[in-house]
C-alpha cells in the first residue's frame, strides 16, 4: 500500500477564485473566511488614490501615480481595472501568474465587470462563484442590520442589487447565502473540486508515468 499523499505532492497550477454578489448578500465575509484559513492569498490591487493613514503599502494596496498605472495598462499588464471616484483600480498580471505557476491559490473579491475583465484573460485558471441572497427582503433587512448606510444608500444598494444580480449566469457556481455556514461549505466543497481538476495538475503526468514504471509487487 502507498503510504505517501499524492493529492498533496503532485505538482498543480493555482486557482483564482473570483466572489461576487450585491452589497449584503455575504461575500466578503465568506472572502474573509478563507483567508483566515489560508485557504487562500488575497490579490493586492493597484491604486492611483492617496494613501489614508491606516493603509500599508503592499499590504492593502500597492499605491502607485498615476503615470505609472498608464504604463501598466498600455503595456498590457493589468488583468482588470476600473476607474472609481476619479482613481484608478487594477490587478497586475505579473504577481497572479506567478502564483498560478507555483501553484498558489488567488482570491478575488471584486463585481461582474472586474470579473468579466479577468475572464477575458486568465479564463482557464478561473473559478467564479455568484453569491445571491434568499430574498430581497431579507437583503433590506441585512443592509439595515449593518448600520452603515441611511435609508437612501440602502435603496440605491438596492436598486444596483438587481442589477447585478442579473448578471448570475456568467458565473461557474451560484450559491443561495441563506445561511452563512452551509453556503460557505458549499464555496470550501467548490474549490476542493477544482483543485483537483485534471487541467489544473501538470504534476499528474509524471505521477502517472512513474505509476506505470513501478513493477507490482506481491505483499
Amino acid at each position: 500500500m502507498r503510504t505517501d499523499q499524492p493529492s498533496k505532492t503532485i505538482r498543480r497550477r493555482g486557482v483564482m477564485l473570483v466572489l461576487s454578489s450585491p452589497s449584503g448578500a455575504g461575500k466578503s465575509t465568506i472572502a474573509r473566511t478563507l483567508l483566515e484559513q489560508h485557504e487562500f492569498e488575497l490579490s493586492v490591487s493597484v491604486t492611483t488614490r492617496q494613501r489614508r493613514g491606516s493603509e500599508i503599502d503592499g499590504v492593502h494596496y500597492r499605491f502607485i501615480s498615476r503615470r505609472e498605472f498608464e504604463s501598466l495598462r498600455d503595456d498590457d499588464q493589468l488583468l482588470e481595472w476600473a476607474e472609481v471616484h476619479g482613481n484608478y483600480y487594477a490587478t497586475p498580471r505579473d504577481a497572479v501568474e506567478k502564483a498560478m505557476s507555483e501553484g498558489r491559490d488567488m482570491l478575488f473579491d471584486i463585481d461582474w465587470q472586474g470579473a468579466q475583465q479577468l475572464r477575458e484573460k486568465m479564463n482557464t485558471d478561473l473559478v467564479s462563484i455568484f453569491i445571491l441572497p434568499p430574498s430581497m427582503a431579507e437583503l433590506r433587512t441585512r443592509l439595515k442590520r449593518r448600520a452603515e448606510d441611511p435609508d437612501d444608500i440602502i435603496e440605491t444598494r438596492l436598486t444596483n442589487a438587481r442589477i447585478e444580480i442579473e448578471r448570475w449566469r456568467e458565473y461557474d457556481y451560484v450559491v443561495v447565502n441563506d445561511d452563512l455556514d452551509r453556503a460557505f461549505g458549499e464555496v470550501r466543497a467548490i474549490v476542493a473540486a477544482e483543485r483537483l481538476r485534471r487541467d489544473r495538475r501538470p504534476g499528474m503526468y509524471d505521477f502517472v508515468a512513474g505509476l506505470l514504471s513501478e513493477k507490482a509487487t506481491k505483499p
